[in-house]
């Protein structure tokens, strides 16, 4: 395992061989002595001793390159910093973050409380029973917003699917050609309904629907699918591929319905 963590010799052998696969194969000894904050002659011994490591070969005056081993050797030291990085930003940063829940009874700062998502909010409650932990940073009033740090275990969350359904352009019927009981009926079995393109919003209408979104509805649906939410997409047939690349991309289930 190379650890260029480890101290500052190793750090800096490290940056100076990035260096040299950047500059490759015309080196400026002064220039990479300025980039990593060494001297000239530091710089001439570390290159040295990379040529007699099998690092880094000599083409000429100021022509390096470096070797396959030296590859295979940043690539390890890479993987190093990336699994020290993931886990500063993941678990003590994650930690120590603060993100906001709303309270379902009274709590103080410092409490316990276990955490859950409902209607696709995060909540706190009073207490240590849920698998999802953490300690409020603020009082809260039940209803109220809560401040919560020190996050502990795994919050389980069931991912929502997305339901489109396709109405006609206006030059094709609009809303009027739409079966309106399939609106009805993917509206009655969501959460949240979204809609895209005025037909789309006149089916709505019609089915007694006014949808909480009408723009970026693509986006949002995903969103909401995500934090484990039962979408409906009235959507106009020439939005539809729009609204289902978002899906895609977020790698969120749904299926298409025609009307």
């Amino acid at each position: 395992m190379v650890d260029v963590l480890d101290n500052k010799r190793a750090a800096t052998r490290f940056r100076i061989l990035v260096q040299i696969a950047e500059r490759q194969p015309a080196v400026s000894q002064g220039e990479i002595a300025e980039e990593v904050g060494v001297t000239s002659q530091a710089v001439s011994e570390y290159i040295r001793e990379l040529v007699d490591d099998g690092l880094v070969e000599k083409e000429g005056r100021s022509r390096y390159r470096v070797t396959r081993e030296g590859v295979d050797w940043l690539f390890r030291a890479a993987d190093d910093v990336r699994r020290f990085a993931d886990h500063v930003t993941g678990d003590v940063l994650g930690a120590m973050s603060e993100d906001a829940a709303l309270a379902t009874d009274d709590i103080a700062e410092g409490d316990t409380v276990s955490l859950f998502l409902d209607d696709g909010l995060l909540h706190a409650e009073p207490g240590d029973a849920g698998p999802a932990t953490g300690i409020a940073t603020t009082d809260a009033t039940a209803g109220t917003d809560v401040g919560v740090t020190s996050f502990e275990g795994v919050m389980e969350l069931e991912p929502g699917s997305v339901t489109v359904v396709q109405v006609p352009s206006v030059r094709t019927g609009g809303s009027r050609a739409l079966d309106e009981e399939t609106v009805t009926d993917a509206c009655d079995a969501a959460d949240r309904v979204v809609a895209t393109g005025i037909e789309a919003i006149v089916a709505c209408r019609h089915a007694d629907v006014e949808p909480a979104v009408t723009f970026a509805v693509g986006e949002v649906a995903a969103d909401a699918a995500e934090h484990g939410l039962e979408i409906t997409v009235v959507a106009t047939t020439d939005a539809v591929g729009r609204v289902t690349d978002a899906l895609r991309d977020a790698d969120v289930s749904y299926e298409v319905l025609e009307g």
